[in-house]
């Protein structure tokens, strides 16, 4: 018997990506980019149901959170968190991450985060000891949408 396994080919570089931010009417590359993780959390509540000893579990309602890193060389969050700081106004944008290797039969993947917060930001650092000046960013996002979703890889259905 054959064992259907995957390629390694088809696992992603994780730095082959990009990532583009909608503001305003204005999209930009963020070059920057350093890391990203968005991440959806379920908030469940417990069901007792009669008749057996195991609780079930209804999802409620979801969250939506982010950390992005980037190379600060660039004054684009901050000035965010300053205008909103100066004017009162929250300011929202869409982020698109594409990741994409094309030496891998699984494609590409490209999902936009809607309508993202910035909690806050590092406004100014220094590090002596350090090599490369980054900006950690907090967000939130309140929906996302997949646009494009991976191949199957061969071999996953049975």
């Amino acid at each position: 018997m054959t064992r259907t396994t995957m390629h390694a080919k088809d696992v992603l570089l994780a730095k082959l990506a990009s990532c583009y931010i909608t503001a305003g009417g204005e999209r930009r590359l963020i070059l920057q980019a350093k890391n990203l993780t968005a991440t959806v959390e379920k908030e469940k509540v417990e069901v007792p149901i009669l008749g057996r000893m195991m609780k079930g579990h209804k999802t409620v309602s979801m969250t939506g959170t982010g950390s992005l890193t980037i190379y600060q060389n660039t004054s684009f969050f901050t000035n965010m968190v300053k205008k909103a700081k100066d004017s009162g106004e929250d300011l929202y944008f869409d982020m698109m991450v594409v990741n994409e290797d094309p030496t891998s039969d699984a494609g590409a993947q490209i999902v936009t985060l809607k309508d993202c917060n910035i909690d806050g930001c590092d406004i100014a650092a220094f590090d002596a000891d350090g090599e490369l000046l980054e900006q950690d960013i907090d967000f939130t996002f309140e929906d996302f949408e997949i646009v494009k979703s991976f191949n199957e890889l061969e071999g996953v259905e049975q």
